[in-house]
């Protein structure tokens, strides 16, 4: 079951960075991210009120917190390294963010086989051979890299605290809503910084409502994705679930094949085998 909920927290990230990146064509990225997490909150603040949550808040609501103050700031360095330098670095570069939560794993003392070990080492190249790496062109700038390092390790940390957030779906409810929240906080800060320096908050037409369904898919996939992923690392071993669930990249990557025509390059295709050959390693291992 670990392996289950690690691959449909893959699925549902892949599909929310594809909609969010369609979205951001037309929005600015941070409206989407803070739009969308807005919706995600509303939706979950009225589940924890329907289910009881708030009888779950104690110590380990930190660990949400936690995860909803750095989750933004992995998104702003991510998005302002994909502005400065080539994607075919920074993506691949990005999905490095597995070694947090792989390494919390192996230091609380898990162990995972043979099997397992090399499909952890399979599923990464694949997953950065997915993300199309640019391997020749201009030299990337220092600041490029270390912005990327930056994201990768908030989104591993993310991982990692998220799943220490809860140990009972109500109270995975609660601590996702308070990630959510300060997620909104945080996003909205930046936002209004970036506004009073003046950039563009929406588009030169006004907010646009036709696209409200689709900041809603991307805000509760994004929320659905962190809950999976929290009861897959609550299932078995972390160090599993966290590679099984970096692999949202082949999932963004197959989706704007399949959606918008885009060709796989060779690289791309090579990693996607690879990344599948990993998981099959995982999940059997």
């Amino acid at each position: 079951m670990t392996a289950f909920f690690a691959l449909a927290s893959s699925l549902l990230w892949g599909l929310a960075d594809f909609g969010g990146g369609l979205l951001a064509r037309r929005i600015p990225a941070l409206t989407v991210v803070v739009v969308s997490q807005a919706i995600a909150a509303v939706v979950l603040g009225v589940t924890v009120v329907a289910t009881g949550g708030w009888s779950e808040a104690g110590p380990r609501l930190w660990f949400a917190v936690a995860a909803g103050l750095v989750g933004p700031v992995g998104l702003i360095c991510f998005y302002k390294a994909l502005a400065l330098g080539p994607m075919g670095v920074v993506s691949p570069l990005g999905t490095l963010g597995v070694a947090v939560p792989v390494g919390v794993g192996l230091f609380l003392g898990e162990r995972p086989g043979p099997a397992q070990f090399a499909g952890i080492g399979v599923a990464v190249l694949g997953v950065v051979l997915a993300g199309g790496p640019q391997l020749r062109g201009a030299p990337v700038q220092r600041r490029t890299i270390l912005l990327t390092l930056v994201a990768a390790f908030g989104f591993g940390t993310v991982f990692a605290l998220i799943a220490e957030a809860s140990t009972t779906v109500t109270g995975l409810f609660l601590a996702l809503f308070v990630q959510r929240v300060v997620n909104v906080a945080v996003g909205g800060a930046v936002l209004y910084a970036s506004v009073r320096k003046g950039a563009p908050a929406l588009p030169a037409g006004g907010f646009p409502w036709a696209s409200f369904p689709a900041l809603a898919f991307v805000g509760l996939a994004d929320v659905a994705a962190n809950g999976t992923y929290a009861v897959a690392a609550g299932l078995g071993p972390v160090t599993v679930a966290a590679v099984l669930a970096s692999l949202y990249p082949v999932v963004t990557a197959l989706a704007a094949r399949g959606f918008l025509s885009e060709r796989l390059r060779a690289v791309q295709a090579a990693g996607a085998g690879l990344a599948l050959v990993g998981t099959l390693l995982l999940a059997t291992g």
